[in-house]
């Protein structure tokens, strides 16, 4: 099945390279080109791609509010944010609007491919070190809603406790053989939290976890 993917970025040098590199994976293509938030948003909608690489710091729309506005309007689409910082606040901006990962712009070609299959597969593309790095910098002292820690008590006991681990960044055959569990009962797991806290995928299970209190950010 061939991965229909949208570019997002300002600089048209930046996605002629990106659009070089994804064109030598035969199970890419990239359909669009947008150089700005809104041109995003419109080609998103009118070309419905499976991943958006998307530019956080852009004119007029940026990363964020396009990403917040595709997730509504387009939430088939995933996205993927593309950032020179990995420490950038706008990265965290993106994943709490609804991005399901972040990857730094001068990320070798083969990091990039396997990132856009990654994604487009519905996993979250992030690194647990530098996840809790980006929420103990830009959400300590802004605590989690009420409404959050209310929806963490729907959760089970071992909802939590695969949460908590989906936090860590274990993947599903880790968490099972952590667990002594089998893998199936581990997706099942997840499945279920995802519905339970309205999460479009593990990414925001992961943001989820640290804004409800469930993971201490310290």
């Amino acid at each position: 099945m061939t991965i229909r993917v949208l570019l997002a970025d300002d600089d048209a040098l930046l996605r002629a390279g990106l659009a070089v590199v994804l064109g030598t994976a035969p199970d890419l293509d990239v359909i669009a080109e947008a150089e700005d938030g809104l041109q995003a948003v419109e080609l998103c909608r009118e070309h419905a791609p499976d991943v958006v690489l998307m530019d956080v710091r852009m004119p007029g729309i940026d990363g964020i509010e396009a990403t917040r506005r595709l997730v509504a309007t387009r939430p088939d689409s995933r996205i993927l944010i593309l950032t020179t910082f990995q420490y950038d606040e706008y990265v965290w901006g993106a994943l709490r609007a609804g991005a399901s990962g972040f990857l730094l712009k001068r990320t070798s070609p083969e990091r990039l491919i396997d990132a856009v299959r990654t994604i487009a597969a519905g996993e979250a593309l992030l690194d647990p070190a530098v996840t809790r790095d980006l929420i103990h910098r830009f959400v300590s002292g802004q605590p989690g809603t009420s409404a959050e820690a209310e929806v963490l008590t729907v959760l089970t006991d071992r909802e939590q406790q695969v949460l908590a681990l989906v936090a860590d960044g274990l993947s599903n055959d880790e968490i099972a053989d952590l667990l002594v569990i089998a893998e199936s009962t581990t997706k099942t797991h997840v499945k279920r939290i995802l519905a339970k806290i309205g999460a479009r995928d593990r990414a925001q299970a992961v943001v989820f976890a640290y804004r409800s209190g469930l993971v201490s950010q310290q």
